[in-house]
Formats: structure tokens, C-alpha cells, sequence
């Protein structure tokens, strides 16, 4: 669905509710509501939303990841698997 589709002004969604949630669950698409011509939010399908979720939180480890490499805070692969081995060892004595 093209963007131009998806805007709807809210008087719309007032008198369309649960058409404008079908809408928005089959296409998986959003729907932008506005308000006096403004865009003022988004009608989102709930599994659109948590994947939208999911990629930020992973987006965001990604970052810290990349912030932490680059002011030398990582071990490497070798260190982290001993560190590992270490502590399971630790865990059954």
C-alpha cells in the first residue's frame, strides 16, 4: 500500500475503527492519522510493532557493541570461551 493510501484523518478513525485495524492487519502496512491536516500518529499491527521493537533493541546491542570495541572494552574469542569453560568448571566443583 502506498503511503498516500495509508493517511487518514481521524474522523475517519473515529467512524472506522475496527475497519481501519483490519486495514492495517491484512496489508501490514501503518496508517498514518492526522489531525487538522497534520500527521499525528500511526495505526500499527502489533506484529509489525514488535519487530519494529525487536530491530531497535538489536540495533541498540549493536551500537553498545560497536562503542565498547571501540574504546577497548571486548575479549577475545579465546579469552571469552576460556572465561567460560572457567566458570562452568567453577559451577560443579
Amino acid at each position: 500500500m502506498k503511503f498516500s493510501e495509508s493517511i487518514k484523518p481521524i474522523s475517519y478513525l473515529k467512524q472506522n475503527t475496527a475497519e481501519a485495524i483490519k486495514i492495517v492487519h491484512t496489508n501490514h502496512s501503518p496508517m498514518i492519522i492526522t489531525q487538522n491536516g497534520e500527521a499525528k500518529a500511526v495505526l500499527l499491527d502489533i506484529a509489525e510493532y514488535e519487530q519494529d521493537q525487536e530491530s531497535l533493541a538489536m540495533l541498540k546491542m549493536i551500537a553498545q557493541s560497536k562503542q565498547s570495541y571501540t574504546v577497548g572494552k571486548f575479549k577475545t574469542a579465546r579469552k571469552a570461551f576460556s572465561y567460560i569453560r572457567k566458570n562452568i568448571k567453577d559451577a560443579q566443583v
